[in-house]
């Protein structure tokens, strides 16, 4: 029922945004009179916050036309090169002679379900793109998938990871970040305990739950103290009609952007404030960027019901991997089995979703693997999204991962 209601609720609001996102228009655009009457500014400044505020966010575009490489543009074109229900392989395929694309590193990068589509990673594609051949795991809303694709696990997701390392062979370097650190660390220790020969070289991740019982967060903390019952109670609904996925149990992605604002609801109402007031100064750059940011953190997708709830009792109930205790299709996840896979494991000193240490607890697990081939680096004053995101990222951050993939 609640689903249906935020659908109402969207049908409501759409022709408020759509006509203050016009008015905006009207009281800004040079060819309207509108915009040099007294006060103009301030008008479009209200109504855009308005449309904002109420506007639909769609998964937005990649947006990743060209990359620099040696100082001179290269086109890159998207192509899809293997497709599953719930996700598509995409590659940023850049416009370079095969030897040497040849010569550049293999990255899969398994981007998070955890509520934002895949394209929240565009700053992370978009430095390492010049010298990496970039796959990334593009996650479907599953409020657009059928029922009759069969339900979609944490242990679908593991496999999932294994078909797409298998699929990119032996000498491909895995990022994950975030979210996929732990279904990631379990695809790769099943590979090792089986002999797979599709072992990729180097595992690099970011920012990762793999021991959420280190420096618990708040996200960690609701886990906890919430019983497993709660959660499907609470935050379990079922697709409506009018989309594909109809009468597919979800956890909606609505409930998750309310859940991500309530995290530091002052910050997002002062920077809503504050981009009134760029508006009203005329101050473009700093209001632009305040829309880039909200037209991807307010675009959000559903996660299917088994997957979410199987989260948070494997991950953040149970601590299954950390235990020793995570069986998947009979077989039990053996980090230690890991021994040829390089491992580089980076952590935000003020990282408010996965604390410290939660990420590093990988090196623990993976104690098969000598240390010489294992490093870790913690960035100072950097929170969640600085690890792949920002000046830090690209400044710091990605150069390291850049060399470390290389001398894999």
């Amino acid at each position: 029922m609640l689903y249906q209601l935020h659908e109402l609720h969207r049908a409501i609001m759409s022709p408020i945004a759509a006509f203050t996102d016009v008015g905006s228009k009207l009281f800004t655009h040079p060819a309207s009179p509108l915009a040099y009457t007294p006060g103009a500014r301030q008008v479009a400044a209200g109504y855009e916050l308005i449309h904002r505020l109420g506007k639909n966010y769609e998964k937005p575009e990649w947006q990743l036309p060209t990359t620099e490489v040696d100082g001179e543009s290269v086109a890159v074109t998207e192509e899809i090169v293997l497709e599953k229900p719930f996700c598509k392989l995409v590659h940023f395929r850049r416009d370079l002679p095969t030897n040497v694309l040849a010569a550049d590193p293999r990255v899969l990068l398994v981007a998070p379900m955890s509520g934002h589509h895949a394209t929240l990673l565009r700053d992370t594609v978009r430095a390492l793109l010049p010298h990496h051949e970039i796959y990334v795991t593009d996650w479907i809303d599953a409020r657009m998938v059928p029922l009759s694709d069969g339900p979609f696990h944490l242990a679908d997701y593991v496999k999932y990871v294994q078909a797409f390392v298998r699929h990119l062979g032996p000498d491909v370097h895995v990022i994950s970040v975030c979210q996929p650190t732990v279904p990631v660390l379990a695809a790769i220790s099943l590979m090792a305990s089986a002999g797979d020969p599709c072992l990729p070289r180097s595992m690099v991740m970011m920012g990762g739950p793999i021991d959420p019982r280190c420096s618990p967060t708040q996200v960690n903390r609701l886990a906890t103290t919430r019983p497993f019952d709660w959660f499907e109670e609470k935050l379990i609904h079922t697709v409506p009609s009018n989309y594909p996925g109809a009468g597919r149990q979800v956890y909606p992605g609505f409930l998750q952007h309310a859940g991500f604002m309530s995290m530091n609801p002052d910050r997002h109402l002062k920077s809503h404030y504050d981009f009134y007031l760029d508006l009203m100064r005329g101050d473009d750059e700093d209001a632009e960027a305040h829309r880039k940011f909200y037209d991807e953190y307010n675009a959000v997708l559903d996660m299917s019901s088994d997957f979410y709830l199987d989260t948070i009792h494997t991950v953040f109930q149970s601590f299954d991997l950390p235990n020793g205790t995570w069986v998947i299709d009979g077989e039990l996840v053996r980090p230690a089995d890991i021994r040829s896979v390089a491992l580089f494991t980076i952590e935000g000193e003020l990282d408010d979703i996965s604390g410290e240490g939660q990420t590093r607890a990988a090196h623990d697990l993976c104690s098969g693997i000598p240390a010489r081939r294992k490093r870790h680096y913690t960035a100072p004053a950097c929170g969640h999204y600085g690890i792949f995101a920002g000046r830090r990222w690209r400044e710091t951050i990605c150069p390291q991962i850049a060399e470390f993939i290389r001398k894999a």
